[in-house]
C-alpha cells in the first residue's frame, strides 16, 4: 500500500473527514428509517407488506411486470392460484 505523498496529507484528511460525516448521517438516517417503521407498524400496517411495496416502487415497470409473472407461473405450477 502506498503512503501519501507529501502535499497530500490536507487532501487526506478532508477525504477521511467527509466519509465519516456522511457516515454520521446514514446512520442519523437509518435511525429516522427505524422510526417510521415502528410508526407505520403501530399504526397497523404489514412492515413485511410496506418493504415489498418500497422495493416495488424502487424498480423499473418492467422488471416488476418481468418479476410478477414469474410470481405468478411459480404459484400456478404449485396450485396456489
Amino acid at each position: 500500500m502506498s503512503e501519501p505523498q507529501a502535499g497530500h496529507n490536507g487532501q487526506l484528511k478532508s477525504v477521511v473527514e467527509r466519509i465519516e460525516n456522511v457516515n454520521e448521517q446514514i446512520k442519523g438516517m437509518t435511525s429516522d428509517r427505524g422510526d417510521i417503521f415502528k410508526e407505520a407498524k403501530s399504526g397497523g400496517m404489514d412492515l413485511k407488506a410496506l418493504r415489498t411495496i418500497i422495493r416495488l416502487r424502487a424498480m423499473k415497470p418492467d422488471d416488476v411486470a418481468a418479476q410478477e409473472a414469474i410470481l405468478d407461473t411459480y404459484k400456478q405450477a404449485l396450485g396456489m392460484t
